[in-house]
């Protein structure tokens, strides 16, 4: 695994988007982050790139929501090995989430030493 992350965050929110990216750029090993504003748009990136190291997942989205996304990834055999951390407001969501195959779960608003803690478990770095 490189030390130079690139990671996709996925959220129809912009704000999150700009803050996840934000703490990410600021976290020493992450190169580039990739913004999808809905499921749709995280798949095709999924499909069209293959050096995302990790996904952060927004479950409530239009067009295709967090766990539509997880199926479809968690059922490609290209994509499938792609580490996911699902990011929510809604805890009741969390048993499906990791049911569906996510690596992590994190209650919003994300905190930055939760969310740095979080990918490293994830990753293993």
């Amino acid at each position: 695994m490189s030390d130079q992350l690139t990671i996709l965050a996925v959220d129809d929110d912009m704000i999150n988007l700009k803050l996840l990216k934000s703490v990410l750029l600021k976290s020493v090993s992450v190169q580039e982050v990739i913004e999808a504003k809905n499921g749709s748009d995280a798949i095709g990136v999924l499909k069209s790139r293959n050096d995302i190291d990790l996904v952060l997942l927004d479950i409530i989205m239009p067009i295709m929501n967090g766990l539509e996304v997880l199926k479809v990834v968690r059922a490609d055999d290209n994509l499938r090995q792609v580490p996911i951390i699902v990011l929510t407001t809604d805890e009741t969501k969390k048993s499906e989430a990791l049911e569906l195959g996510a690596n992590g779960f994190l209650m919003k608003p994300i905190r930055k030493t939760e969310l740095i803690s979080k990918i490293s478990t994830v990753l293993v770095l």
